[in-house]
């Protein structure tokens, strides 16, 4: 499981920043959070073939978040892109995208399915789901968690101790069940252990809110916006964005092993230790995402 920072900056991109894009690696799945402009620059520069993209998730409908995605549309047409592309967003997602399929000439040669989502489970596949919450930010708008979910893990040593180690009946373990060998019932708890999976949310735009801890909660990598210092809190709550402190906040009381920030306003450029000093005095393990970066979350 990997991230990839495509775009990390606020409303307009800057000299060492593009607006806000966010790539999630996990097995066969490649999936786009939010498409700022230019976010094709910024894969090809990232290595990143935007035609292995199958799904978009996009949190809401300001230019910032997807000024990218009528280009990126525009290329998956042209280079006969294979796959039917899955694309989900909060209600009005529907409309915005028939507009941009009209508005260039390639609608027949593009598959898409769009979806509107709002609160809960929208994706449920074999090893993962995706999960969303509706944010608070003046117009419609989500926050995301992408969901590993638990595996059965045989223990090699145990396995080994009753003669199992290369067995087809590990199969079973796996799935729960109990297997008999040599005469003896063996417990799926004798030989295997529940791991749990792994957890990444992402809560872009919004003023502080109860959804913000259900997203969040237990995650392994929250990656969240703090547009202002805890001294601008008045003007957060105004435009409905985070703070520092609230973003720490969040991350402090929904268990996060890791929070990253990114989204921070252009007032605070040369001096964003602001922004994360007072984030880490609330939650210690805390960082500025970087365009470019590439975080490994280990299994």
């Amino acid at each position: 499981m990997e991230i990839v920072f495509l775009g990390t900056s606020e409303a307009t991109p800057t000299a060492e920043k593009n607006q806000t894009a966010i790539y999630l690696k996990y097995n066969a799945e490649n999936i786009l959070i939010d498409a700022g402009e230019n976010v094709q620059r910024q894969m090809k520069i990232a290595k990143l073939n935007p035609c292995k993209i199958n799904r978009i998730l996009i949190t809401h409908w300001h230019g910032d978040h997807i000024l990218g995605l009528p280009g990126l549309l525009q290329t998956l047409a042209l280079n006969n892109y294979g796959q039917t592309l899955k694309i989900y967003g909060p209600k009005g997602t529907k409309k915005f995208i028939d507009f941009l399929l009209r508005a260039f000439i390639f609608q027949d040669k593009l598959k898409v399915e769009v979806y509107e989502v709002s609160n809960g489970l929208f994706v449920n596949e074999k090893d993962f789901c995706i999960d969303s919450r509706e944010m608070s930010h003046g117009t419609p708008c989500v926050a995301y968690a992408f969901i590993e979910k638990e595996k059965r893990k045989i223990n090699s040593e145990k396995a080994k101790k009753f003669g199992l180690e290369q067995s087809p009946l590990l199969g079973d373990i796996q799935k729960g069940k109990n297997i008999k060998f040599k005469g003896k019932i063996i417990k799926p708890n004798q030989i295997s252990e529940i791991k749990k999976g792994r957890k990444i949310s992402v809560i872009l735009d919004t003023e502080i809110n109860p959804n913000c801890y259900k997203i969040a909660k237990d995650s392994d990598l929250l990656i969240s916006e703090a547009t202002f210092s805890k001294e601008l809190k008045d003007k957060a709550k105004e435009r409905k964005h985070l703070t520092s402190e609230q973003a720490g906040t969040i991350a402090k009381k929904s268990n996060v092993k890791k929070l990253m920030l990114l989204h921070i306003s252009q007032r605070y450029n040369q001096r964003e230790h602001i922004i994360l000093d007072e984030t880490k005095k609330i939650f210690k393990n805390s960082e500025l995402a970087k365009d470019f970066q590439k975080v490994h979350i280990e299994n």
